[in-house]
């Protein structure tokens, strides 16, 4: 039986996470997960791929959402009270059209000194109704695509038993349910509904693995070929690119804890 051992979700797009307990599993994946995104000057999206300095911005959610605090070496945090009802102006996320609203100068200012690029933060607005692709539909906020992305920790032991290189962490791929269990690494492609803590999950597809992972999540600097160059060997997916870990739908929303066993109901076959 699996269970979950680590809940990780990111409240701001592209920086860090945090590690909680408990958490409650909305429509658009763990409460506050990217809720926020940075933009540059035109609106369109920053990525770890590009500003890596992005992964050295811890964000903290207080007063239930109310507020956001930032914090990264170096430089003086900032909090500030989240904008809920300001104007909506569009961003871009792969080419893709949505609407934010913008958190404002002491934001703006502080993000824009420690990216060394003019950026601005926008929050998901109350009516986003994203609609996200996979085989499951489902929404998100500002995450790539489904609202959960799941890695078992049989997956991360077994690449690094591959790769020779000194071992990974499960924070270099950026999952937000961790599970232990399995005896089999990649378990978790063949999932297709399951139930936990008394929410329902169903499967969109394998999660692609891009150059973010390639990136030290404490530092911002990039950190060599792995992952990527030992995943090309094993696990190559029929639709291009490489594959480490899958993705969700939230069917039943509910209150999700380390601990809590996973049910599965449905199976399917790889897609790899």
């Amino acid at each position: 039986m699996a269970t979950v051992t680590e809940l990780r979700y990111y409240p701001v797009k592209g920086c860090a996470g945090v590690v909680v307990e408990q958490a409650e599993l909305t429509r658009a994946g763990l409460a506050h997960d990217r809720s926020f995104m940075v933009v540059d000057a035109k609106g369109v999206f920053r990525s770890q791929r590009r500003d890596r300095l992005l992964a050295t911005v811890r964000p903290t959610v207080l007063g239930g959402g109310d507020r956001l605090a930032l914090a990264a070496p170096g430089v003086e945090p900032v909090a500030f009270d989240v904008d809920t009802g300001g104007p909506r102006r569009e961003v871009r996320m792969f080419d893709n059209p949505y609407l934010g609203i913008d958190q404002g100068e002491e934001a703006a200012g502080w993000l824009s000194e420690v990216l060394g690029a003019p950026s601005r933060l926008v929050r998901v607005p109350p009516e986003h109704d994203r609609v996200t692709d996979g085989l499951t539909p489902g929404t998100s906020g500002f995450a790539d695509s489904s609202a959960v992305h799941l890695l078992s920790r049989s997956s991360l032991d077994d690449f690094n038993a591959r790769s020779g290189e000194a071992p990974l962490s499960l924070d270099r791929f950026r999952p937000n349910l961790v599970v232990d269990g399995w005896p089999e690494p990649h378990t978790e492609d063949l999932l297709r509904r399951f139930a936990v803590g008394g929410a329902e999950l169903g499967y969109t597809k394998l999660a692609i693995r891009c150059a973010v992972t390639l990136v030290d999540q404490s530092t911002g600097a990039q950190a060599g070929p792995e992952p990527l160059r030992t995943l090309a060997r094993y696990r190559r997916a029929a639709a291009g690119g490489v594959a480490f870990g899958s993705k969700f739908a939230v069917l039943r929303p509910g209150t999700l804890r380390v601990g809590d066993e996973l049910a599965v109901s449905a199976w399917g076959t790889s897609e790899l």
